[in-house]
């Protein structure tokens, strides 16, 4: 699972630490190595999964493939930007000039644990998303105290 969130900046050569919680979250390959799928994400961050988390994105968009054209495009956009990446033996991870730069990464970035991904967002992005949405945490009490079976009062 991710959780929490934390400030990070962005070196020269666009590598950025992944904090030892995330990096754990990740997972290893045969080798070793930390192994971290990295993908557009939505309103304006970066989605990074888990090899696991991946696939189980995978399985839900392998799920629409022949429901029509306007899905296969949706699936090509989606996958024609995802890279596996490995992370380096500093807990650093490359973040694509590409990537970078569609959603406007330049210095520090914040990486925001979202359960069954990271998100990876540009400070600025970050801070107006979270005073824009901080005064909705309360409604969240809809959710976390609903009575699942919806027969009892919560």
């Amino acid at each position: 699972m991710f959780y929490d969130s934390s400030r990070h900046t962005v070196d020269a050569k666009n590598r950025v630490f992944v904090p030892k919680r995330f990096q754990q979250a990740l997972g290893r390959d045969e080798e070793g190595h930390v192994i971290a799928f990295l993908t557009l994400g939505f309103e304006g961050c970066l989605f990074l999964f888990s090899e696991a988390g991946f696939a189980e994105v995978r399985a839900r968009l392998d799920s629409f493939a022949f429901s029509g054209r306007e899905m296969r495009n949706k699936q090509r956009m989606f996958f024609s930007k995802a890279k596996r990446l490995q992370l380096d033996a500093s807990g650093r991870l490359l973040l694509p000039e590409k990537l970078k730069a569609r959603i406007g990464i330049e210095g520090e970035v914040v990486m925001v644990g979202v359960d069954d991904r990271a998100e990876i967002w540009p400070v600025e992005a970050w801070e107006a998303l979270e005073a824009e949405h901080d005064a909705d945490y309360d409604e969240l009490d809809s959710v976390l105290c609903r009575d699942p079976l919806g027969d009892r009062d919560s």
